[in-house]
């Protein structure tokens, strides 16, 4: 199995917009929306391709704000997101793996890929993942923890660090 890495750019917005819908599910138009609000980190996110030319993962990293993706925790634990957003963080908007390269490795080697600039750059990564989906699990053996949760997903903190404040 081979394949290479290489970093996204605005012009691959309808290749992840196709990608969340085909595999999640989710309504094209809203999709369409989050990809046009949602400040995609566009030089951090990752395309695997295949030695035959075909996508075959997608990490998309976005640098929307905690309140942007939950809104109710600013009511609900207003200090907590005050300390978080005192941090310098990015989100992962998407990571998918195509079904028959999943357990590969294909995964690590994309976060892997931007590691060092995450490190060099941000204190945590944001990583909310909706209740349905099965990457919790994954998640947490990064050694992400769980800080809020409410009806639609589980929010997580990725340290980066050490011993970040948060």
């Amino acid at each position: 199995m081979t394949y290479t890495l290489h970093r996204m750019t605005p012009a691959d917005a309808p290749l992840t917009i196709d990608w969340m819908v085909r595999q999640y599910g989710f309504d094209r138009r809203e999709v369409e929306g989050w990809v046009r609000d949602l400040h995609f980190n566009w030089p951090l996110s990752v395309k695997a391709i295949s030695e035959c030319g075909n996508v075959i993962g997608l990490l998309n990293m976005s640098d929307y704000r905690i309140e942007e993706e939950t809104p109710l925790i600013a009511e609900e634990q207003p200090e907590l997101l005050a300390a978080m957003n005192a941090r310098r963080y990015t989100a992962v908007f998407s990571f998918i793996v195509a079904p028959e390269y999943r357990g590969t490795g294909l995964n690590y080697d994309m976060l892997m890929s931007i590691m060092p600039e995450l490190k060099a750059n941000y204190d945590f990564v944001f990583v909310p993942v909706m209740h349905r989906l099965k990457t919790h699990q994954y998640w947490q053996r990064w050694g992400a923890r769980e800080f809020y949760r409410d009806a639609d997903c589980v929010y997580y903190r990725l340290p980066l660090h050490d011993n970040p404040a948060v």
